[in-house]
Order: C-alpha cells, then sequence, then structure tokens
C-alpha cells in the first residue's frame, strides 16, 4: 500500500540498473543481522552466484575477516575472488571442506552461508563451520529433498541452524542507503544487457551461470 509507505523511493545517485540489487542485497542484509555477524569473523560461502556474491559484498563490507567461497563454475569462482573472497575453492574436488579450512589458517569458520541449493553443499556447511558457529541457509534444496543431517555432530559442535527468506522494509531501506553511498558496489555484477526481444536468452544465460551472473533487460534498448 503506497500511502503505508509500501514503496521506498529511489534516491536520484541510484542507477535504476542498481536499484535491481536493492531487494536481494536487502535479504543479504537480513541473512547476516540473524547471524550477528561481527567485524573480523570468518565468512565461508557455499555457492557464489548472485545471491553469494552479494553475501561476500556484503560480508566485506561490514568488516568480516577471511572470506571463502565455494563454486562449480571457474566464472563465478573468479567473481568470488573480485567482490571480496581471499580463496575461491572449485566445489567439484572431493576435498573442498579441507581446501577451505586450510584457507582459514586451519580452523572452522565462524559463519558459513549457503547460498546454492545443491545437496550436498549442507553436510558441507556443518563440517566447515566452527563450534559454536552459525550455518545460514540463505538459499537451499528443492522441496522434497533428503538432506542427511548428522544430528551428532550438530549436537557435539553447539552449531546455531538458521534460516532466512526475504527482506523487511527496514532491510531494503538499509539496502537503498549502501547502495546509495558506495558501501557497496554492484555494478561489476551485471554481465548482460539485452532488449526486450532478448528476454529468452537472458534466461537461458541465467539458468546455464557458467558465464552469467546479473542480466538487466532494458526495454527500450
Amino acid at each position: 500500500n503506497v500511502d503505508k509507505g509500501g514503496v521506498i523511493s529511489l534516491p536520484e545517485e541510484i542507477s535504476f540498473e542498481a536499484g535491481t540489487f536493492v531487494e536481494p542485497l536487502g535479504c543479504a542484509l537480513r541473512g547476516q543481522r540473524r547471524i550477528g555477524l561481527q567485524p573480523g569473523d570468518s565468512v565461508l560461502v557455499l555457492g557464489s552466484g548472485l545471491a553469494g556474491l552479494l553475501n561476500i559484498k556484503l560480508a566485506r563490507a561490514l568488516g568480516a575477516g577471511r572470506i571463502a567461497a565455494t563454486d562449480v563454475q571457474p566464472f563465478r569462482l573468479q567473481a568470488a575472488l573480485d567482490s571480496g573472497a581471499q580463496a575461491a575453492i572449485d566445489a567439484r574436488s572431493d576435498s573442498v571442506v579441507e581446501r577451505a579450512l586450510a584457507a582459514n589458517d586451519g580452523h572452522g569458520f565462524e559463519h558459513v552461508i549457503v547460498c546454492t541449493a545443491a545437496s550436498g553443499t549442507f553436510p558441507q556447511a556443518l563440517r566447515g563451520v566452527i563450534s559454536g558457529g552459525n550455518v545460514l541457509l540463505y538459499a537451499f534444496s528443492r522441496p522434497s529433498t533428503e538432506i542427511p543431517l548428522d544430528l551428532h555432530e550438530y549436537f557435539r559442535k553447539a552449531i546455531t541452524l538458521r534460516s532466512t527468506y526475504g527482506a523487511s522494509p527496514l532491510d531494503l531501506k538499509q539496502a537503498v542507503n549502501m547502495l546509495r553511498f558506495g558501501t557497496v558496489e554492484v555494478e561489476d555484477l551485471i554481465t548482460h544487457r539485452l532488449s526486450l526481444a532478448e528476454t529468452g536468452l537472458g534466461f537461458s544465460l541465467v539458468a546455464g551461470g557458467s558465464e552469467s551472473l546479473k542480466v538487466i533487460i532494458e526495454p527500450g534498448r
């Protein structure tokens, strides 16, 4: 409802292209607030699609310490490094968790953010998090997918498991300010600008994920 403040105005300093990131950045803000990310905390992001990259950029902006990321696409692994991760690890490796821990001086991560629906990722998150740490389900497997959960490991490590979905008006307003004042830069995540007639191609690029991040459709192009 517009009269009740249901619309947030876009400041002149933010382009329409950057404005398309307000909602996803707001979602990342909500998730990282739920796990209480603090300056200096180590973060492992599993999955370096657009959601993972925004979480990397936000964690860096909030002062995180060591940030590592995983993905199966070399293009996205490089994007993770460009977005602020100090280490990017091929998730197809059998030793992906061990390599991630090695990138954090052999220690578990205080926060593990799951940003992929790949079914094998959740066990990796439990193994990668430090005792007493947080696992955030930012993206997750499709409904009815069975995911193994080692309750002994969960109990022994005193893990806090949280989920997050969507963004509140406060999160969206904070996202607007972060974009407005350059706290989080997003233009480098736009890989394609297509015309309305090329919308089908845009969906194919996003579904493939091997050479695209954010695809913008420009109706007047």
